[in-house]
């Protein structure tokens, strides 16, 4: 009896052996930790997408925040790294993005300025409705997200463009589409704003502010009321490149939601409302 169970234990061990052989994991010290970043300076969350340490030739720690070197978390096999405006860029496909477990503590933010560098053809673009990030929080019904940009009916010279803070809508679409060239095929910066003191969203395209956005694409409201403050407080995960459910995060499954199939570099996030010469900054210096 007592060989048999020894029999038994060894078979055990090498199946046990067989099996984390075959696991295809990362190294230890490569995932993801809920460890609370506290940034020293406005800029809370930083991917440049460009890390050329030999470690991070992983896609998921290439792809890591500057500030607080978390990964993505192991992103699709689709997703490629291809060249920036400046070292790498992040560039998507259909049905997946990247999901960052969170945006350090943008969470804690009142006001904010999220900007970044895109481009994509009106080929790629394909008529779809694409979304660039969400800010994943499950106490908005529908939407499941504190704040997501979409964009919608690319043409060479406009788009429309929709932005939702805190399930309100706030749109560039019909006649007042944004009349810039998003989709020409060559990299363009984007900066959106939004600033407690006044309730106002600002747009920036290419360093220069978007004077002439229409009232529904500025004024942010709540129960009829200038919104004032933020909250961002039950905000979790941070999805690039798409949707809530391209990253894995909770949210709707409705088809029309697709992911950014373009490409995204130095994707930045601050708790603060940056002013025009620092968006002109970020654009003069390709940053």
């Amino acid at each position: 009896m007592k060989s048999l169970n020894k029999i038994f234990l060894m078979t055990g061990v090498v199946f046990l052996l067989i099996g984390c052989q075959k696991m295809d994991r990362p190294a230890l010290g490569e995932y993801e930790t809920d460890t609370e970043v506290i940034p020293t300076t406005p800029l809370r969350f930083y991917l440049p997408f460009d890390s050329t340490e030999v470690k991070h030739k992983q896609l998921n720690i290439r792809f890591a925040d500057s500030i607080s070197a978390r990964p993505c978390m192991f992103p699709d096999a689709n997703i490629k790294a291809v060249a920036g405006v400046r070292g790498t860029a992040y560039k998507g496909a259909d049905n997946v993005a990247i999901r960052y477990l969170n945006a350090n503590d943008m969470k804690a933010a009142t006001s904010f300025s999220i900007a970044f560098w895109m481009k994509q053809t009106v080929a790629e673009a394909d008529g779809r409705t694409q979304f660039l990030f969400s800010l994943v929080d499950e106490t908005y019904s529908w939407a499941k997200s504190a704040v997501f940009l979409m964009v919608e009916h690319a043409t060479l010279t406009d788009a429309t463009v929709k932005v939702v803070v805190m399930d309100q809508w706030l749109e560039f679409a019909g006649a007042n589409k944004l009349k810039k060239p998003m989709f020409d095929g060559n990299w363009h910066h984007w900066t959106m704003t939004y600033d407690e003191t006044t309730s106002k969203m600002g747009y920036y395209f290419d360093g220069v502010k978007i004077d002439n956005a229409p009232a529904g694409a500025l004024d942010v409201k709540k129960d009829g009321n200038p919104r004032g403050k933020l909250d961002f407080s039950a905000a979790t995960s941070l999805v690039v490149g798409g949707y809530n459910r391209h990253g894995g995060a909770p949210g709707t499954s409705d088809d029309w939601m697709k992911s950014f199939t373009g490409s995204i570099d130095q994707f930045r996030m601050y708790n603060k409302v940056l002013t025009a010469a620092e968006v002109k900054e970020l654009f003069d210096n390709k940053k």
